[in-house]
């Protein structure tokens, strides 16, 4: 089976490509498309620490870097929780809120020019496939 031909081939590629230039615009402000996606991911209200890596599907190591990357670059603070002082609350500081919102528009573009781009219809058949697929790997006999 030829590379193209696989299901996961398509749904990489793209994926590649998507990060390319989401990359690219956040390079314009400094940041990257994990800090832009971190950004979205934190409530307004905080977000406990340990909850965010699961919220963004991604690993402890990855999270933790890119946190710190963002603490250095004064777009996040960590606070303690008020009621669980063994909990760290991760806020938006007000650059962050600013950074915030350059991702958010950059993401609604995104989503805009492909939605004028592509039929409804096919959108949705695409939705529906996705969900499919994901649903699939949650079963653990998935290569049996």
């Amino acid at each position: 089976m030829k590379p193209e031909e696989t299901i996961d081939h398509p749904i990489r590629w793209a994926w590649h490509r998507i990060m390319r230039r989401y990359n690219e615009q956040a390079a314009v402000h400094g940041g990257s498309m994990s800090i832009g996606y971190a950004l979205l991911n934190i409530d307004p209200e905080g977000t406990p620490s340990t909850k965010l890596g699961p919220k963004m599907g991604m690993e402890a190591r990855s999270l933790t870097r890119t946190l710190k990357n963002m603490e250095e670059k004064g777009l996040i603070k960590r606070v303690p929780d008020n009621t669980d002082g063994r909990m760290i609350r991760i806020f938006l500081t007000p650059e962050g809120k600013r950074m915030r919102d350059i991702s958010k528009a950059a993401v609604i573009r995104f989503n805009e020019t492909v939605q004028a781009n592509i039929p409804a219809r096919e959108l949705v058949a695409f939705h529906d496939v996705m969900h499919k697929i994901n649903a699939l790997l949650d079963k653990k006999d998935l290569f049996k």
